[in-house]
C-alpha cells in the first residue's frame, strides 16, 4: 500500500534499509519499568535478525517478517528500565546499523481531543512567563502528530506526519504545543520526579467519531459525517500508528462537537475507552495495561450568559457515564478535571476556548496522583451528594454531601423538576431551589417556588453555570468544585445520588 511505502520514509533522518518506527528519535521518552518499553521497525530482508541494544544494558533480538502489506517489520520489547538514562538505543541487522540518543525513561502519556487539547501553551494567561519556566523541565520531552486524515488504517505516520519531533521543552516547541498536555506533564513531574513523555495527537472541531475505530463505533448508534468529522477518520492516521508505543495512559479534553448528541456520548466515550485500552495492550505485547488511566477534562463554560443551558450540561453528565463522578462502575480507572467553572468570556479566542488551562491542568494532575497512580490520601473530586431528602411539608430538601466541610459561594445553582406526575417529564419545568442554610457537609434548599410535586434535583445544569471559581459549592480544604449533576430516576425521600 502507499500509506506504508510512504510511512518508511520518515524515519529518524535514515535512508537506510534498516529503520526504526517514525516516532523513536532522539531525545524521545520510553516507558519506564516495570512496563517495559515496546520498539519496532523497518527493514526490507524477511528473516533477518536484529539486535536492538541498550548501550551498556544488554540487547534483545527480533525477527524482521512480512506484514500485512508485505514489507518487512521487526519488533522487541526492551528489558523494564527504571533509571531514567540518558542511553543510546540501537538496532543492528546484516543490512546495517541505526541508533537514537538521549532516550530518557520514564511516563508517556498520549494528549488527545479537539482544540481546548490543542489550545497552545503560548496562548494561555501568562504565556511569556511560563514558557520561560519550561525551559528547567528538560526531562519532559514531547512530540505532536500533525493534523492528517486517512479513510483506512494506517500502521505507521504518514511522511511529514509529525509536527514537532521528539524534544526537550523549547519555547518554540511549547509555544505551539498543547497547553493542558504541557502542563499535565509540568505540574505532574515533581510529584514523580522521573522523566514525563507527552504525546500531542489532536485536531480542532473534531467529534469523538472520527478518533474512535470501527469497533469502538460499532457498539453505540452514531451519525455519518465527512472531513475530519467522518468515523474513524483521525483514528486510523493520528491513533493507530501509536498503538505499538507502550504508554501509561491517555487525557482526554473533546466533546464540543458532541454537545448536541450527549445522549449518544455516554455509550460512545465508554467504547473508545474500552477499545483504546485494548488495542494499545493487544499491539504492545500486553506491556500497555488493559486498563491504563484515561482521564478527561469535563467541558467548560462557554457563553457569557448563565441562564443559557444549551447541550454542555448533558454533555458533562454524559462524559460521566450518567454518574456524575468518576471513576465508577463503567468508567473504571478513569479521572477527570470540572471545568465548568472555569469560562473565559474575554478570550481573544474565543469564549469557547478559555485560557485558564493552568487550572484544568492541575485538577488533572490532582486526579491523576489519586486514580493513575494510587497515591495514598489524596483527594481528588469535588464534593458530590450522597443522598436527598425532600421534605414537602416544611418545602425544603436537604442534600448530603460525601464529605465536608463544603464551601458555599452563593446560594443559586440548584433547581428542582416540578411535575403534577409522579416522574419528571421533558416539559415539565425546573425551577430554582436557592440555598436555605448549610452546614458542615449539608445544603438545605427552598422549593416553595414549586407548587406540585418535586421529582427531580439537578445542580450547575447551565452551559456557563457561574463566573470563574464562583460557583456555589466546592470543598472547603481541596478548592475543588461540586460537579454538575441531574438526578430524576426513582426520586424520592432519602434516596441516595448515583
Amino acid at each position: 500500500m502507499l500509506y506504508v511505502a510512504l510511512a518508511t520514509l520518515l524515519f529518524a533522518g535514515s535512508n537506510a534499509a534498516l529503520q526504526f518506527a517514525s516516532y523513536y528519535q532522539d531525545h524521545m521518552v520510553l516507558q519506564r519499568g516495570p512496563q517495559q518499553a515496546v520498539i519496532w521497525g523497518h527493514a526490507t530482508k524477511i528473516g533477518d535478525t536484529v539486535t536492538v541494544a541498550i548501550a551498556g544494558h544488554g540487547s534483545v533480538t527480533g525477527v524482521v517478517a512480512k506484514d500485512a502489506a508485505g514489507h518487512g517489520t521487526w519488533k522487541v520489547k526492551l528489558p523494564a528500565m527504571t533509571v531514567k538514562g540518558p542511553y543510546t538505543v540501537s538496532a543492528k541487522s546484516s543490512e546495517g546499523t541505526v541508533t537514537i540518543k538521549d532516550v530518557l525513561f520514564g511516563d508517556v502519556w498520549l494528549c488527545g481531543g479537539q482544540s481546548n487539547m490543542g489550545f497552545p501553551a503560548g496562548h494561555v494567561l501568562n504565556a511569556t512567563a511560563e514558557l520561560e519556566a519550561s525551559l528547567k523541565y528538560v526531562d519532559i520531552r514531547v512530540m505532536r502528530v500533525r493534523d492528517v486524515q486517512s479513510t483506512s488504517p494506517l500502521t505507521e505516520l504518514q511522511a511529514n506526519g509529525i509536527y514537532t519531533k521528539w524534544t526537550q521543552p523549547t519555547k518554540v516547541a511549547i509555544n505551539s504545543f498543547s497547553a493542558v498536555c504541557w502542563f499535565f506533564g509540568e505540574y505532574l513531574y515533581p510529584e514523580r520526579k522521573y522523566p514525563i513523555g507527552l504525546i500531542e495527537s489532536q485536531w480542532g472541531g473534531t467529534p469523538i467519531e472520527a478518533w474512535s475505530s470501527p469497533d469502538a463505533l460499532s457498539a453505540c448508534s452514531h451519525h455519518t459525517k465527512r472531513g475530519p468529522h467522518a468515523a474513524s477518520v483521525l483514528w486510523n492516521p493520528m491513533i493507530n500508528p501509536l498503538l505499538d508505543v507502550t504508554i501509561y495512559g491517555a487525557i482526554w479534553y473533546q466533546g464540543e462537537a458532541n454537545a448536541g448528541n450527549a445522549d449518544k456520548y455516554s455509550c460512545q466515550f465508554k467504547a473508545m475507552i474500552n477499545d483504546w485500552r485494548q488495542k494499545f495492550h493487544k499491539a504492545s505485547m500486553g506491556e500497555t495495561s488493559s486498563t491504563f488511566p484515561f482521564g478527561f477534562v469535563q467541558l467548560a463554560g462557554n457563553h457569557h450568559s448563565t441562564s443559557s443551558i444549551g447541550g454542555f450540561p448533558g454533555l458533562r453528565w454524559a462524559q460521566t457515564a450518567n454518574h456524575g463522578t468518576v471513576p465508577n462502575q463503567d468508567l473504571q480507572n478513569v479521572f477527570m478535571a470540572v471545568a465548568m467553572d472555569l469560562p473565559d468570556y474575554h478570550s481573544p479566542y474565543g469564549t469557547i476556548h478559555p485560557r485558564y488551562k493552568q487550572d484544568v491542568a492541575r485538577r488533572l494532575v490532582q486526579a491523576a496522583r489519586g486514580v493513575a497512580y494510587k497515591d495514598a490520601g489524596v483527594m481528588y473530586q469535588g464534593p458530590f451528594p450522597k443522598t436527598v431528602a425532600d421534605n414537602s411539608e416544611r418545602h425544603t430538601m436537604s442534600v448530603m454531601y460525601n464529605y465536608g466541610p463544603i464551601m458555599v459561594n452563593s446560594n443559586n445553582g440548584f433547581e428542582v423538576c416540578c411535575s403534577t406526575a409522579a416522574k419528571c417529564g421533558t416539559h415539565d419545568a425546573w425551577v430554582a431551589a436557592p440555598i436555605h442554610s448549610h452546614q458542615a457537609n449539608e445544603v438545605v434548599l427552598s422549593t416553595t417556588a414549586c407548587t406540585h410535586n418535586v421529582v427531580g434535583l439537578r445542580y450547575a445544569w447551565r452551559e456557563s453555570p457561574c463566573d470563574y471559581k464562583k460557583c456555589a459549592i466546592y470543598g472547603k480544604d481541596t478548592s475543588l468544585p461540586a460537579p454538575p449533576f441531574i438526578h430524576t430516576e426513582n426520586f424520592g425521600a432519602g434516596h441516595i445520588i448515583g
